[in-house]
């Protein structure tokens, strides 16, 4: 069974005030910081946990409305616990074309989820983008942010295979 991302976090990461603090420091406190704060967040904890949410609105004296709506906007950002490995298929155009769906429907049967999903041992997400802006090696998936180019089903699932080992 995979965790959705609309599924609520099974539980909540303790507050770190002093990672927190010197995230808010780096960034001055400034309140245009705001998504530049919430990927340094995002890069700890590959989420964003509503405990560090509410410590930062407080700290910065702003709405945590404020705070949701940047966090919501950006798909990016996540609200609920995701894999240690993101893995982003390329729907766009020269990837559909060249096999996109099969490049996601061998990822989903090897991870046994679907599109928005995560692995129940938190290893995988599965996401899909319009663009990763390298046409040329269509069907293209990125594995956090390393790119993986002109795949067909027999190199997707060795790929993906490798990842598996390597966690």
């Amino acid at each position: 069974m995979a965790v959705t991302q609309k599924a609520l976090p099974l539980t909540e990461e303790p507050l770190d005030s002093e990672f927190l603090d010197g995230v808010l420091q780096k960034n001055e406190y400034d309140t245009e910081n705001v998504i530049m704060i919430l990927q340094d967040i995002t890069a700890r904890y590959n989420y964003l946990p509503e405990v560090t949410l509410t410590y930062v609105a407080r700290k910065l004296n702003i709405p945590i409305s404020h705070i949701f709506s940047v966090a919501t906007f950006y798909k990016a950002f996540s609200l609920t616990p995701r894999g240690k490995y993101i893995i982003n298929v390329c729907t766009g155009t020269a990837c559909h074309v060249r096999g996109a769906e099969k490049i996601k429907e061998t990822i989903e049967g090897r991870l046994h989820i679907h599109e928005g999903e995560t692995t129940e041992d938190f290893m995988f997400t599965l996401d899909t983008v319009r663009c990763l802006g390298c046409c040329a090696l269509g069907p293209v998936i990125t594995v956090n942010e390393k790119s993986h180019g002109g795949l067909d089903r027999k190199k997707t699932a060795s790929l993906i295979e490798q990842y598996e080992k390597d966690s």
